[in-house]
Parts: C-alpha cells; structure tokens; sequence
C-alpha cells in the first residue's frame, strides 16, 4: 500500500469525487473504491487528509484526481451567488476526474437515455467481452476495450453487452477512432466550439455528450453539460421562464451558454456542484429537484 498526506490548502473528497457519476468502472466495497482506470486496478480509501491506494503510485493519483489543480481558486471564481456557494459548501473537495479520451467518449454514448446502473452494466460487459484481463489488489478484473476491438467485433456481440439502439453508435465510434490514430491530439488541438461540433459529428454524440467528454477528458473546464437535473436547477435558479418544462434543444444551448457566461472559464465545475446537489433536501424544497 502507498499514502499520500493531502495538503490542508487543498481539499479532496473521494466519496464526492468518485460518486457524483463522472467515471462508470469505480465501486465502493467495504470502505474501498476499487476502479480500473488506463489499465489498471485501482483501490483507494481516505481517511481524513491521507489517501491509501494500491495498483498505481502517487503520482498516478495526484493526475487522476487533479490535485495539483488549485481547487479553492477555481470554486473561488465560481462563488457568484447563494445558489453556488451552497452547493460548494455542501460538496466541498469534489474534484473533476482526468478521464482517457477514448473511454470516456464510449462510455457516454452508452450513457444516453438511461441510468447509472446500467451505464455501468453494459461497460462491464464490454469490458468483460472486449477488454483484456488484469490482475489487481480486488482479484481480476477487465480493462476497457480498446477502439480497434470493438470496431471489428460482430454487431451481435456487441448487442449482447445490452447497447441496445447504442450498438451502432459504439461501433461506428470506435471505427472513427482506430482509422485515426491522432484523433486524442486533432480534437484536443481545437477550441472549445470547434471540438464541440467535431464530437457531434459522431453518430451517438449530441450535446450533452460531447460537452461531458471535452470537460471530463480534454481539460475543456468552460464546457457545461446540461442533463435533466442540471436543467431543472438551472433552469428554476437563473432562467425561470424554461423552468416546468422538457429541455429542448435551444433551452440547452441557452443554458449552456449563459452558464459559460456567468461562472467563466470554469463553468464545469460549477455544473458538476450543481449536479452533486441534485438530491439535497432544499432542492426538493424548492422545486422537487
């Protein structure tokens, strides 16, 4: 086992962190988060200001976890009124996970439509299929399949990881990224916007997906997904006049933008606090959010 001492200038919550639904392969078994994360079987607990871990070194965790990032500054430029600073106070030491590009575009296609249990099931399956063992400190487990794989595996195959209408968008993402090794670097090359609309290109990639891959996996911070819970918080918070209804594809982007607007060049930190509120008793108070 290796520990980190965290630095009291910095905060870090694992339980915030690894349970508000940014990254799908983490579990918690006894008092342990077990993940497999790049290859690897991770298992991690905190205890007050020390982290014990065992499958990766430090150095590993410090860039998975972000800690090097100034996390009081950045919820310091988010800060703007009652709304926020609650949700910062409530979920204090949230930090955004460094996800690989690949993985995460994957996993949220498979995540369209649906809900975390079974997001996690079929990248599971997938993984379990298509992905290559690896022994850990929690015994064997399976890493996620690389593009090349899945691209070239039978449609049927693919089916039975329960993608449902998915499968189509899961192979042909993965054809776009095995024909195009330098796919990581030309999207990461891009400004925001422009990355945006080559992610939606994809088939299986609408807005919300592609702004939860740019900020989870490409240091996109400005790029704020807006799901059902972020559209009713945002929406009865800041824009009441969308507030009560479905979110239509132009309530989205006028969200999104006023968010980037309004919270900055962080404005997905501010969307993954909002969102960790999701099930707080003042938002069913103040709304049934």
């Amino acid at each position: 086992m290796t520990t980190i001492t965290l630095r009291p200038d910095q905060p870090f919550d694992l339980d915030r962190t690894l349970s508000c639904g940014q990254a799908f392969r983490w579990e918690k078994v006894e008092g342990w988060w077990q993940g497999i994360v790049e290859g690897r079987a991770i298992r991690i607990r905190q205890d007050a200001d020390l982290l014990t871990f065992s499958g990766v070194d430090a150095e590993f965790i410090c860039d998975y976890f972000r800690l090097d990032q100034d996390l009081p500054g950045i919820l310091s430029s988010i800060d703007r009124d009652p709304v926020i600073a609650r949700a910062i106070q409530e979920c204090w030491g949230l930090r955004l996970v460094r996800q690989q590009p690949w993985e995460c575009l994957a996993s949220y296609i498979c995540a369209t439509n649906t809900n975390i249990p079974a997001v996690k099931r079929r990248i599971a399956l997938m993984a379990e299929r298509f992905g290559g063992p690896v022994d850990g400190p929690f015994g064997t487990a399976y890493t996620f399949p690389e593009p090349e794989v899945l691209a070239s595996a039978p449609f049927d195959d693919l089916w039975d990881c329960r993608l449902g209408y998915r499968t189509d968008y899961i192979s042909s993402a993965a054809a776009l990224v095995a024909e195009h090794p330098d796919w990581v670097e030309r999207v990461a090359a891009l400004p925001l916007e422009d990355a945006r609309r080559v992610l939606m290109e994809l088939r299986g990639v609408g807005p919300k997906v592609a702004d939860c891959v740019l900020l989870f996996a490409f240091d996109s911070f400005e790029a704020f997904p807006v799901d059902v819970w972020v559209h009713r918080i945002m929406a009865t918070t800041y824009l009441p006049d969308i507030a009560g209804r479905s979110c239509k594809p132009s309530d989205y982007e006028r969200i999104r933008r006023f968010a980037q607007d309004y919270f900055g060049k962080y404005a997905g930190y501010a969307q993954e606090y909002l969102y960790c509120m999701r099930g707080h008793a003042e938002w069913q108070k103040r709304g049934g959010r």
